[in-house]
């Protein structure tokens, strides 16, 4: 339980505000956050400045399991998920510990919705973002070389890279089964996200994702990528995702059910006007 004493240390800390339930303008604050989902988070910042972002967001923050030498120092994480017994999760998780030993670690049973919700307090609702995306066949040493080069280039501590391994039962749906745009097969997703409290932040950020991005082009496999993590859409990019046969055959579908493309708001497949 979050301590009234620890409440008001992080209030004096910040330029903006920081409401708890009770307080003033709480109830409109955590409808802003969830949407539609009746939540009461413990504590809702209000931030007015990229210091506001870093002590209310922490890099990696001050969870209960980060030791405090370790609070709001930027890192990587590495966050392995299993769905198998405890006993299974720990005979993957040893090999790991003994290669690359880690300066802190959590490991806890939790349900599924709860993983889903593991980011959403650094993109909370209202988060200035820019985002892109590439694939890569491989984790290469150059490519690794390139991604830390990079990412100490960003400026605001909300910002961040996400490394997904994309294997095991997501290689071995076929291709044409379902329409994800590109290929099934073992691979890595690579996303680079800027996100700033303020607009103004973000100007730095989107150039800061651009660069990164052109930096990463010629280890990734094309222009492609999963299409929810383009900003901007880009046609070309678009089809590159989609790869030409299955972008064809969507195309075909749309045409058939929105031939009027009214639904174009999207990383937009535009209908065909022939016969599917």
């Amino acid at each position: 339980m979050i301590q009234i004493r620890d409440i008001e240390s992080f209030r004096a800390g910040l330029s903006g505000t920081a409401l708890i339930q009770g307080n003033d303008g709480y109830d409109q604050a955590r409808s802003a956050w969830n949407g539609a989902i009746d939540r009461y988070p413990a504590v809702i910042a209000r931030c007015q400045s990229a210091a506001d972002v870093a002590a209310a967001i922490g890099t990696p923050g001050s969870a209960p399991f980060v030791p405090e030498q370790f609070h709001f120092m930027p890192g990587y994480v590495v966050v392995i998920v299993g769905f198998g017994s405890a006993q299974d999760h720990a005979g993957v998780l040893a090999p790991i510990r003994a290669a690359l030993p880690p300066l802190f670690e959590f490991v806890t049973p939790m349900p599924y919705t709860q993983l889903q919700q593991m980011f959403d307090q650094g993109t909370q609702w209202g988060t200035n973002c820019y985002e892109k995306a590439l694939y890569l066949d491989e984790l290469t040493d150059e490519a690794i070389v390139v991604i830390t080069e990079q990412q100490v280039r960003k400026t605001s501590p909300m910002s961040l890279l996400e490394l997904y391994r994309l294997g095991g039962a997501y290689a071995e749906v076929g291709e044409d089964e379902t329409a994800f745009g590109g290929r099934r097969t073992s691979r890595f997703g690579l996303f680079m996200i800027g996100l700033a409290g303020d607009p103004d932040l973000l100007v730095a950020e989107r150039a800061w994702v651009r660069s990164f991005w052109e930096a990463m082009r010629p280890h990734a496999t094309g222009a492609g990528s999963y299409v929810n993590a383009m900003t901007e859409i880009e046609d070309d990019r678009v089809r590159a995702s989609y790869g030409p046969a299955k972008y064809e055959r969507l195309a075909r579908i749309k045409a058939e059910y929105d031939p009027d493309n009214v639904f174009h708001h999207n990383a937009n497949i535009k209908p065909v006007l022939q016969p599917i």
